[in-house]
């Protein structure tokens, strides 16, 4: 059987975020596509959010034996500053997840074009909110700053949880099963922090589409409904609610575990999907 020479190890790395953060989109953008331009019969907000889970459940599993599955910049950059990875790696994830983002809503917008083009014949901010977020989701009324807090609050909780779940000295899921809780995770944080800028909590799901669909004809994708420039916001938000979370986590619960009793044999295995 002819082998595959392998990749250099960062290069691997970067192959499965790639993957796994266009397995994410694929889902995500997808079911928004599937709801917003095909209509009500076709789905609803709880649809959203379970695919949204399902793909970030997918998307770990693909990468997370290569590279973590970290599948989020804002994971990347929680996890250099306070679980020892390495810095060097941060730039070239962000890089690999940003163009899977990228690379997934090129093919949904490809598969919708018909669908979206009978919905929105002028590609506006009316078909936007498929690819990108928006504050208050397009109709409510929220602003930019809004929407700020909302993404750093949420990526807050995002980050705190994804600590807790991974943490072999805590009591994390065991059977593989970390990836799907997180996916569960990412459907609550929907549920219940959904409205005030539509839960991006990840800079790469919001930039990577952004500028696919600009590329192929939005050309509000860098503005909100109200004119202003609002791609920064799932960007920074994410990049600081992320250190933010995590920090909370080993401040309340990971400095506080009590250390293994010396003989007690209580010590887990590292799971395989540890993004620590």
């Amino acid at each position: 059987m002819t082998r595959w020479p392998k990749l250099p190890e960062l290069a691997r790395e970067m192959t499965a975020e790639f993957a796994g953060t266009l397995i994410l989109i694929l889902f995500g953008v997808g079911v928004v596509a599937q709801v917003i331009a095909g209509g009500p019969a076709l789905g609803d907000h709880d649809s959203i959010a379970w695919a949204w889970g399902v793909g970030v459940t997918l998307g770990v599993y693909v990468a997370a034996r290569i590279s973590g599955g970290h599948i989020n910049p804002a994971v990347t950059l929680a996890l250099a500053v306070f679980k020892g990875f390495p810095w060097r790696k941060v730039l070239p994830f962000w890089f690999a997840q940003t163009l899977g983002a990228f690379v997934a809503a090129l093919i949904v917008r490809w598969d919708y074009t018909e669908i979206l083009h009978k919905f929105d014949p002028g590609l506006t901010i009316k078909s936007q909110f498929v690819f990108s977020t928006l504050p208050g989701n397009g109709s409510l009324p929220v602003g930019t700053w809004g929407a700020f807090r909302d993404q750093v609050i949420g990526t807050a909780i995002l980050l705190f949880l994804v600590l807790a779940l991974t943490d072999v000295r805590n009591a994390p899921p065991l059977a593989n099963l970390a990836p799907l809780i997180i996916g569960l995770v990412v459907v609550g944080i929907g549920m219940a922090f959904g409205s005030d800028a539509g839960y991006a909590i990840n800079p790469a799901r919001d930039f990577g589409p952004r500028l696919a669909q600009y590329l192929t004809g939005y050309e509000s994708a860098w503005r909100d409904q109200y004119g202003n420039f609002y791609f920064w916001v799932p960007i920074a938000g994410p990049l600081i609610g992320g250190p933010l979370g995590a920090g909370l986590y080993i401040l309340l619960i990971g400095r506080n575990i009590p250390e293994e009793e010396e003989g007690t044999g209580m010590t887990e295995p590292r799971p395989e999907y540890d993004v620590s």
